[in-house]
C-alpha cells in the first residue's frame, strides 16, 4: 500500500512535483556509466560559494528586477542540461549529490570486506546497473501479477488484489497509508484517500482548453502503447486505453482539487470500517485490510468520502473485464521504470519528454542512485553524512535555527493585529517545535530486506514491500517523533504539521546553500530564509490550524483569525498577478502557504541576522554592503532556468511559485530591501507603504 505521507506541500523546494518525481527510466543503448576501479577516487562535492558575484548581472537595476540582478549571470552560464526539465541552484546541488553518492555506491559494490549496510547498498546498485540482465527479462517480472489479474472471477475479489499491488508500490484505484490521528497526533491510524489517476492531477481530465485536450489525446496514446508492450494488438490496446481514460475521468471528477486539499478539515472524516462499508459497500474492505496485513484497528480516516462513493458506483457499473483492464495498465505504468528499455522509453517519452520537456533520458547510473536513495535512503545516508556533515556544521546550523526561532518569538509578541490570548498559543506552538538537523538520531534497520545481486526488479520489490509493511506496522502505535520523511542526502527541507517539527537534511546544508567559508549575511539570506520558511509553515494558512502537539484544533480567537486571512489575502492577491508561462497565472490559492512562508521566513532571517551580528563590525565585500549581501544571498538560492512544458505542469501541480517571484515577490514587501539598494518610490521593487503585505 502507498503508505508514504506526501510532504511536498510543506517542503521548501521541490525538484519536481510529487506525482512524477520518482519515475526513472532506461534505454537499451545506455552505457553503464561505471568508473573502472583503477580510475576511482574518493568522491568530493564541488564547491560553489553561497554568494557568487559571477552569477549576478550588474547591468540590471536591482530596483527594477532584483531577481535578474542577482541571477542573470547564473542563468546565462547554466543552460538546462538535455536530461533535465529545469535547472536551478537546488537542482545542480541535487545532481552533484547524485554524483557523490554514485562514488559511494561504486565503492560499496566492489569492496571486499563489507558490513551489512554496505553490502545491501552495493549489491542493489550492482543489480540496478546490470542493464543486460534487466533487458533480458523484458516484461517477465510482471507475470505473477498479470496472472492474478487475469484470474479474477468477480469485482468482489478486487480488494485483496489491490492491497497486494499497493504493498508493491503500484499506484492503483486510491491511496492508503498510516498517518497520525488528526485529533490525537500521538497515535497512528489508517488513512484512505483519493488517487488512481495516471495524469499528474485531476484537472488534466476536466479542463477544456486546447492544451488539455492535446494532453489527454497524448495520454491515450501512451496508455495504448503500454498495452501493446503487454502483448495486446493495436486494436485491442486502443480500445483498452479508452476504458482506462473513461474510468480515470470518473475518479477525477469525484476528486478534490489541490486547493481544496489544502484545507485539512476537508480531508478529515474519521469513521469505522462499518461506516466505510456504508459509503462503498461493493468494495470488500475487510478483505482489503486483511490482504494488506494491516494491524487490527477501530477507527480510520477517509480523506474524501465522495471519491469512494464514485469508486463504489464504478464497481457496480463497470464490468469485471473493464476493471481488469484498468488494473493491468496501472501495474505496467507503475512498474515501467524497473523493466526493459521498451517500457522505460515509453515512460520517459510521456512523463518526462512530452509533459515536462526533457530532451534526453537520464543515464542509468543517476536512476540507480535515486532508486537506492529512495528505497534504502537511511542506509546510503549513513555513508553520506560520515563524509559530508561534521558535528561543527550541525552545531552551526542549530545555532542559526535558534536565532531565527528567537526572532519569531519577538515578532509574535510585537504583532499589533493579534490578541494576547492567541499570542500565548502561538508562542506555545513555537516553543514546542522540534528541530531536526542533518540526519536521524536512530537509523532505520534494513536487516530484514533481502538484496540479491543480479535481481534488480526483485530488490526493488522487496525494498518497497519492506517500507510498506514498516509504515503499516505503525497503526495503533504511538507516533515516532524522531522519524524523518526525507533521506539525509536530500536537497530539500520540510515542516510536518502533525509532528510540529522542522527538518533539514544534510544534503540541503552544503554549499552553495549553506557555506561555512562565507560570512553570515548570505548564509542568513540563503539557509536562514529556508529555516524561517519552514518555521513559518507552522503558522501559514494550513499549518496554523494545528496546535502545539500537532492536533487539528482551532486555537485562534475569531477576530485574530479574520485578521490573518485578511493579511494572507494580500499575498494571494499579489501573486495572482504574476504570469508563469504564456497566459497562465500563478494559482495563488495553491501557492498561498509557500508564498506566506517565503515572506515570513525572509523577514525572520533578516531580524535574526541583525541580532546575531549586532556587536560585529561588518564590511563591504564584492562591491556589496552587508545588507545587500543578505538579499543577494537570499536571491541566489532561487536562480533557475525552466522549460515551458515543465512550467505548465508546475502551474497546475506545484504549490511553489516560480523562483523569480519567490524573490521579487518577497523583497517588494520589505522596506529594508529598498533602503539597502536606495530604491525610489514608484520603482517596480518598491510597494507603496499602504500596499505592503504583513503576515508574520
Amino acid at each position: 500500500m502507498a503508505f508514504k505521507r506526501a510532504l511536498c506541500l510543506t517542503a521548501f523546494f521541490a525538484i519536481a512535483t510529487c506525482a512524477q518525481q520518482n519515475k526513472p527510466g532506461t534505454t537499451a543503448a545506455d552505457t553503464t556509466g561505471r568508473t573502472p576501479p583503477q580510475q576511482r577516487t574518493e568522491p568530493t562535492l564541488p564547491y560553489t560559494p553561497s554568494l557568487d558575484p559571477a552569477a549576478m548581472d550588474r547591468t540590471a537595476d536591482p530596483c527594477v528586477d532584483f531577481y535578474e540582478y542577482s541571477c542573470g549571470g547564473w542563468k546565462k552560464m547554466n543552460p538546462i542540461p538535455l536530461d533535465q526539465t529545469s535547472w536551478s541552484v537546488y537542482g545542480k546541488l541535487y545532481e552533484d549529490n547524485l554524483d557523490y553518492l554514485r562514488g559511494i555506491l561504486e565503492e560499496a559494490s566492489t569492496a571486499k570486506d563489507r558490513d551489512a549496510v554496505t553490502q545491501k547498498i552495493g549489491d542493489y546498485y550492482a543489480s540496478c546497473m546490470d542493464e543486460a540482465e534487466v533487458e533480458k527479462l523484458g516484461a517477465k517480472p510482471l507475470q505473477t501479477n498479470l496472472a492474478a489479474i487475469q484470474n479474477l472471477t468477480s469485482t468482489k475479489n478486487l480488494a485483496g488484489l489491490i492491497a497486494t499491488l499497493q504493498l508493491e508500490g503500484i499506484s492503483v484505484v486510491f491511496n492508503a497509508g498510516a498517518t497520525q490521528d488528526p485529533d490525537n497526533s500521538d497515535e497512528v491510524i489508517v488513512n484512505v484517500s483519493q488517487g488512481g489517476l495516471g495524469l499528474p492531477d485531476r484537472d488534466y481530465y476536466l479542463k477544456d482548453d486546447a492544451k488539455s485536450k492535446e494532453t489527454r489525446e497524448r495520454y491515450l496514446q501512451h496508455v495504448q502503447k503500454m498495452f501493446e508492450l503487454l502483448g495486446d494488438s493495436p486494436e485491442a490496446a486502443k480500445s483498452n486505453a479508452a476504458v482506462v481514460a473513461r474510468m480515470e475521468s470518473s475518479l477525477a471528477k469525484a476528486s478534490l482539487t489541490r486547493v481544496e486539499r489544502r484545507d485539512p478539515y476537508k480531508q478529515k472524516h474519521k469513521m469505522s470500517v462499518a461506516d466505510l462499508y456504508k459509503i462503498a459497500p461493493d468494495f470488500d474492505w475487510n478483505a482489503y485490510f486483511a490482504a494488506g496485513d494491516v494491524p487490527k484497528f477501530q477507527i480510520l480516516n477517509v480523506g474524501w468520502p465522495d471519491f469512494f462513493q464514485e469508486l463504489d458506483a464504478q464497481l457496480k457499473s463497470d464490468s469485471l473485464e473493464d476493471w481488469k483492464t484498468y488494473v493491468r495498465f496501472h501495474l505496467a505504468n507503475s512498474r515501467a521504470p524497473y523493466l526493459s528499455s521498451a517500457f522505460v522509453n515509453e515512460d520517459f517519452d510521456f512523463y518526462r519528454k512530452y509533459l515536462r520537456g526533457a530532451k534526453e533520458i537520464q543515464p542509468r547510473w543517476k536512476r540507480c542512485v535515486r532508486n537506492i536513495d529512495r528505497e534504502l535512503g537511511e542506509a546510503l545516508g549513513q555513508a553520506y553524512v560520515r563524509k559530508t556533515f561534521s558535528p561543527e556544521l550541525k552545531a552551526a546550523t542549530l545555532d542559526m535555527t535558534r536565532h531565527i526561532e528567537d526572532a519569531m518569538a519577538v515578532r509574535i509578541q510585537q504583532l499589533d493585529w493579534m490578541s494576547p490570548a492567541t499570542k500565548q498559543q502561538a508562542l506555545a506552538k513555537l516553543h514546542a517545535i522540534r528541530n531536526k538537523i542533518g540526519y536521524p538520531d536512530q537509523w532505520r534497520d534494513y536487516s530484514s530486506v533481502q538484496i540479491v545481486r543480479k535481481d534488480f526488479y526483485g530488490d526493488n520489490l522487496r525494498a518497497t514491500e519492506f517500507e510498506s509493511h514498516r509504515e503499516l506496522n505503525k497503526v495503533r502505535k504511538p507516533a515516532d517523533r524522531g522519524e524523518w520523511d526525507m533521506t539525509p542526502p536530500t536537497v530539500n527541507a520540510y515542516y510536518n504539521d502533525q509532528m510540529n517539527d522542522i527538518n533539514f537534511p544534510a544534503g540541503v546544508l552544503q554549499p552553495p546553500l549553506y557555506d561555512a567559508k562565507m560570512d553570515d549575511a548570505p548564509n542568513y539570506g540563503n539557509t536562514g530564509s529556508t529555516i524561517g520558511h519552514e518555521l513559518t509553515h507552522g503558522f501559514d494558512d494550513e499549518g496554523r490550524q494545528y496546535d502545539s502537539k500537532g492536533n487539528l484544533k482551532d486555537w485562534w480567537i475569531k477576530q485574530d483569525a479574520d485578521q490573518f486571512v485578511k493579511r494572507a489575502d494580500c499575498v494571494v492577491d499579489q501573486y495572482a498577478q504574476y504570469v508563469v508561462v504564456e497566459d497562465i497565472h500563478i494559482n495563488s490559492k495553491l501557492t498561498e502557504g509557500e508564498d506566506v512562508a517565503d515572506l515570513g521566513g525572509t523577514i525572520l532571517a533578516y531580524i535574526a541576522w541583525k541580532d546575531a551580528t549586532k556587536d560585529m563590525t561588518l564590511h563591504e565585500r564584492d562591491g556589496l554592503t552587508p545588507d545587500q549581501r543578505f538579499f543577494v544571498g537570499l536571491a541566489q538560492w532561487a536562480c533557475e532556468n525552466n522549460r515551458p512544458e515543465n512550467e505548465r505542469v508546475n502551474a497546475i501541480t506545484d504549490p511553489h511559485s516560480p523562483g523569480k517571484y519567490r524573490i521579487n515577490g518577497v523583497v517588494v514587501n520589505m522596506p529594508e530591501f529598498g533602503a539597502a539598494f536606495s530604491c525610489k518610490t514608484g520603482q517596480p521593487m518598491v510597494k507603496p507603504p499602504e500596499k505592503v503585505c504583513h503576515v508574520w
